[in-house]
């Protein structure tokens, strides 16, 4: 058996080992054996009796908690087994917290240990009242905001919402005698950075590599944040790609709107304010990256964000309030609705990098794709030189992922019509980009390579 969340091997004792116990009291309990190699082989342990009584006796005095030391023998060798139980309040060895995490033992340090030990006592961050801030306090635009969305998703009805602010925030879980919570705070005070620093929005568009042409932060409660937040991204930082369906003037920006307003959600909800650095968007010409300090549950990792998961918030408080205001859900499909998006749109999935103590998601703009023009500026015939370069795109990459589609399935998957595909395919074939080959049911669709 090799060593894992609840197992480790020693080969002798050390009173060091004192912080393995403690790793191990702090987080799921677990067990320690003196007296085996790495393989979890026993190759035997001195002075065993002496550790009987020894090893209990320095975790009560050190870590203020009892253990369970038992002698165990085998091939006539002795070791010893410590089983530890996991404790429903912080231990701490000579006042550093340990937290055991897959097979190794971690220091709790900044953040990470403010998280702990809120968790430990039953609080979570957002969750922790705030003296001397009252209801009237609290923004009126921001209440306006929440009825208005928690009205539209139909999450709260008419009569749900005809009651006080009070009663409002009482109703949501953020009073605790009396007294507001730090999410009633963020979500609904004009100014929540007079508690929480750092508790707003960074915009910044970029050149090449860090030449900021302009930028933008966006202050106020979370509800006016994610008021304003993606509508700002829109008419300020994103260019449209303009086409044309027969007369019909269509535009179509770089990214989903729907995946991008998801990401920021996520990060508004997600965020460790305790960190005071606010969420930062950095838009390029072919990449947007939302980015935010957070704190994940033990042992996630990116591949666990990408696969099916449950709702973990961080905010838990923050995150009742926004899927009360119709904003998000609770079932954890947050970054599956944002895949789903993206490969509706034409663009490629989202790139999560996770580190310690902040997460950062990239997408990968739309491009355009370029075409010979006619002498007139014109594409035979077609109202704008582009000939749709969005749905040249669109219809590259359904081919992409299926060569044997028909025209009628693109057409379906791009949800646009059949005969705006077939003329715009035509075009395509027409200028090289595009060959067909095989018969009608049971050829394929190639693409040249001079799409660009």
């Amino acid at each position: 058996m090799v060593e894992n969340q609840n197992i480790e091997w020693k080969e002798s004792w050390r009173d060091e080992y004192l912080k393995w116990i403690c790793g191990f009291a702090n987080a799921q309990g677990g067990k320690i054996y003196i007296g085996t190699n790495d393989d979890g082989l026993v190759v035997g342990v001195a002075e065993s009796k002496k550790l009987l009584e020894d090893i209990p006796n320095k975790v009560r005095d050190i870590l203020g908690i009892l253990v369970d030391v038992n002698l165990l023998t085998q091939d006539e060798k002795d070791y010893i087994e410590i089983c530890v139980n996991p404790s429903s309040y912080p231990v701490n060895y000579k006042g550093e917290y340990h937290y055991r995490s897959g097979s190794t033992k971690q220091l709790l340090q900044g953040a990470a240990l403010t998280e702990f030990l809120l968790s430990k006592t039953g609080y979570r961050w957002d969750a922790v009242p705030i003296d001397g801030v009252t209801v009237e306090e609290l923004d009126k635009e921001s209440f306006d905001i929440f009825r208005r969305e928690a009205l539209r998703s139909g999450r709260m009805t008419k009569e749900d919402l005809h009651m006080s602010n009070e009663q409002l925030l009482d109703n949501l879980g953020l009073i605790e005698n009396g007294r507001l919570k730090r999410a009633a705070v963020l979500l609904f005070h004009r100014n929540p950075e007079k508690w929480v620093t750092g508790a707003y929005i960074k915009i910044g568009y970029f050149g090449e590599g860090s030449d900021l042409r302009y930028q933008d932060e966006i202050h106020g409660s979370l509800f006016m944040q994610a008021d304003r937040v993606v509508e700002l991204i829109y008419l300020k930082y994103m260019k449209a790609m303009i086409s044309y369906d027969n007369v019909i003037r269509v535009e179509t920006y770089p990214l989903p709107k729907a995946a991008v307003r998801e990401a920021v959600y996520n990060a508004i909800i997600h965020t460790n304010y305790a960190a005071l650095i606010p969420i930062q968007i950095r838009i390029h010409e072919d990449a947007l990256y939302v980015s935010n300090d957070c704190i994940f549950p033990v042992g996630w990792t990116v591949e666990t964000l990408m696969k099916r998961h449950r709702s973990q918030p961080y905010n838990p408080n923050i995150a009742n309030g926004f899927f009360r205001a119709g904003y998000v859900e609770t079932w954890g499909r947050g970054i599956e609705k944002i895949c789903e998006a993206c490969k509706s749109h034409g663009v490629p999935e989202p790139e999560y990098t996770l580190h310690p103590e902040d997460i950062m998601v990239k997408f990968i703009s739309l491009q355009p794709v370029k075409v010979p023009m006619g002498q007139n500026g014109t594409l035979n015939g077609t109202l704008n030189g582009t000939l749709n370069d969005d749905l040249i795109k669109r219809i590259l990459y359904a081919i992409k992922e299926d060569p044997k589609m028909t025209q009628a399935q693109i057409a379906e998957k791009l949800e646009c019509s059949e005969r705006t595909v077939k003329r715009i395919m035509k075009n395509m074939k027409d200028y090289g980009i595009l060959k067909r080959e095989g018969g009608r049911k049971t050829g394929r669709w190639v693409i040249t390579g001079k799409e660009q």
